[in-house]
């Protein structure tokens, strides 16, 4: 399907919004991967590398993972729309690259609808949560670059592209 032939399937056939019925949609293994970006200033990111990540609110990695894996649960009550999922796995790798963290968010479940809200949930709300605990230290760290990288087991698999 190309974006010139997509339809919306989250509004009715008078354009009000509706929940899409996934009830005849076989269950599958589903897994999608997302990734979200914080780009630090130099000074900051070199002040976080030499005191291993950890803040005085606490280890910013780990917190920002466990952030990652809630927020990708608490999915359905933050995206009006999103099914409730019984999630299977959940993985926030968060790595740091230069002076950006790369926040990989992979989530799997098995069911009739996919799980890419999630995925993309979680990376966002641990980018929010590396924000929170490093603000004091500058604000002007970046977020962004939130995107699916991945998913598979649904009517259509998808990649993406470097260049996107």
């Amino acid at each position: 399907m190309t974006s010139s032939t997509a339809k919306l399937t989250h509004v009715d056939e008078s354009q009000q919004p509706r929940m899409v019925d996934v009830g005849a949609k076989p269950v599958t293994h589903r897994v999608a991967q997302a990734r979200a970006r914080v780009t630090f200033p130099a000074d900051v990111a070199q002040a976080l590398r030499d005191a291993g990540h950890v803040t005085r609110k606490g280890a910013v990695i780990t917190v920002a993972q466990i952030a990652g894996v809630m927020g990708a649960k608490a999915t359905p009550q933050l995206i009006p729309l999103c099914h409730p999922l019984a999630i299977d796995r959940c993985d926030v790798v968060i790595r740091m690259e230069g002076d950006d963290a790369l926040i990989d968010c992979t989530v799997s479940c098995r069911g009739s609808t996919g799980v890419e809200m999630e995925a993309l949930t979680g990376a966002s709300v641990a980018a929010l949560t590396i924000y929170d605990m490093c603000k004091a230290l500058s604000h002007d760290i970046v977020i962004g670059d939130i995107r699916l990288i991945g998913k598979s087991g649904g009517k259509h698999d998808f990649t993406a592209t470097e260049s996107a």
